[in-house]
């Protein structure tokens, strides 16, 4: 994983530097927002969608990947992919010039979704590592709209507000 993920996060951090000083941006928080989410970003990228197995072993029932409720969801799951998704909920607001609630959602569920389709054609067409589930995408967008109220509170405190203001791209 790590010699797919680490290059492909490196291009996107460069992408990202060359966006921020092409717009006349270029801030050291700046780009330490870019670097955290491009590290955020390939750590949610290794653990979602690796391993693929090439040599996923036939017939066994236990490969058959089904997007879908899985019965019996762990509250630990659901905790874990709240706390995995609330920065998307803490980053979004830095990147967007006007992150409202709706659109910092929006995103997560598409950020999320696509994490969920992946493990589902990952699981069925290469043999992925990972279960799709509705239940994910659920509890990944409450844990982007979790860090997403934390954000606003602290945007509210002068301190906080004015330290936060350096770093966001807009």
């Amino acid at each position: 994983m790590l010699p797919v993920v680490v290059p492909l996060a490196a291009v996107v951090f460069l992408a990202l530097l060359w966006h921020l000083r092409r717009r006349d941006r270029l801030t050291a928080p700046r780009a330490a927002v870019a670097l955290v989410l491009c590290v955020y970003a390939a750590g949610v990228l290794a653990n979602t969608v690796f391993p693929i197995f090439l040599n996923m072993p036939g017939g066994e029932p236990q490969w058959k990947v089904y997007f879908g409720l899985v019965d019996g969801y762990d509250v630990l799951d659901a905790v874990q992919n709240m706390v995995v998704f609330v920065p998307v909920g803490m980053i979004l607001p830095l990147l967007l010039a006007k992150a409202s609630w709706w659109r910092v959602v929006a995103v997560a569920a598409a950020f999320s979704l696509a994490i969920e389709v992946t493990q589902f054609f990952t699981g069925n067409l290469l043999g992925g590592g990972h279960l799709s589930d509705v239940n994910d995408l659920f509890f990944n967008v409450a844990g982007a709209a979790l860090g997403m109220g934390v954000f606003s509170v602290l945007s509210r405190v002068p301190v906080a507000a004015a330290l936060i203001n350096r770093f966001r791209w807009s």
